[in-house]
């Protein structure tokens, strides 16, 4: 299957996983909260990995669960967190997830460090991928987190806003709209001094929205201030940790910025670029097996341990 819509919109619509998650609330010192679906594993010593979604994505997509089977499967304990506001509970602050918010990520790995994992691997997904390369470039990381991987990773969030603006595109764009619509629903009901919905449905690309929503929630001048702090592009010379990149040539999601590898980046990066996977997809014609990104994430780590 080599059509890059067909590889992203297949595995969502017609795959099934499920996994026997166990739900755990995370208190924010901002006053806040994360949803966490925990897999814990059998032995006492197993390595933690960390799963972070895609933009309106949860801990239930199948991307998600698919992961965490094959990672529980091979004894990992197993974090498939939820962005604010993404585990079926709104969250409390006006504030709720966007490409940078890597505060939360980082409570999720503290936590983990609390509860006594000494050997930590993280796995990000599209924006959740933008999150964990962004994590792996910290100067201050934790010891303890070994390396990750990021699929699908929007490297240039600019140019990455620009591709998913073009008319090929559209299906998407409305998609996220549409779902997004109801988180700022929920936002204008409990923050209307804040947050309104008038002109909602006038708004068609994502540079609408980040003006609209994302900066002024989240301390950003506009999309593009948004788009340049946060794009994870920015920090690939910088990663303390050996990180794992792939952006299938085939993502529709991408911009050509996402393929191509700095020349200044840190010898820690591994960056493959196969020519099929679409976008979070990497799938093969049976569904109910592995995936290739669940495999090739999992050898990345056993790697590392």
């Amino acid at each position: 299957m080599s059509n890059g819509h067909l590889q992203s919109i297949v595995p969502s619509v017609m795959r099934r996983v499920s996994v026997p998650y166990q739900r755990q609330r995370l208190e924010l010192d901002d006053g806040d909260f994360l949803l966490i679906d925990e897999l814990p594993a059998k032995q006492d010593e197993a390595p933690l990995v960390i799963l972070s979604h895609g933009l309106e994505g949860n801990s239930h997509r199948a991307y998600m669960q698919g992961m965490a089977r094959h990672f529980h499967d091979a004894g990992w304990h197993v974090y498939a967190w939820n962005f604010r506001s993404c585990g079926g509970e709104l969250n409390r602050l006006p504030r709720f997830y966007h490409s940078g918010a890597i505060e939360d990520l980082r409570a999720v790995i503290r936590l983990g460090i609390e509860r006594g994992f000494q050997r930590i691997f993280l796995v990000g997904f599209s924006m959740g991928g933008n999150q964990t390369v962004l994590t792996l470039a910290e100067p201050d990381l934790e010891p303890e987190v070994i390396g990750g991987v990021g699929f699908s990773v929007p490297l240039d969030l600019a140019a990455c806003a620009e591709q998913l603006a073009k008319p090929a595109q559209t299906i998407y764009m409305r998609r996220f709209l549409k779902d997004l619509r109801v988180k700022v629903a929920d936002k204008a009901e409990h923050f209307p001094q804040l947050v309104s919905l008038d002109g909602y449905d006038q708004m068609r690309t994502f540079e609408d929205f980040d003006n609209r929503y994302t900066a002024p929630l989240h301390g950003f001048h506009d999309a593009q201030d948004y788009w340049q702090r946060c794009s994870s592009r920015a920090v690939l010379s910088r990663l303390q940790r050996p990180t794992l990149v792939v952006n299938a040539l085939n993502d529709p999601f991408l911009a050509d910025g996402c393929y191509i590898r700095p020349s200044d980046a840190s010898a820690q990066l591994l960056f493959e670029t196969p020519p099929r996977g679409g976008h979070c997809g990497f799938i093969r014609w049976r569904l109910n097996q592995p995936l290739w990104s669940e495999k090739r994430a999992r050898a990345f780590a056993q790697a590392l341990i």
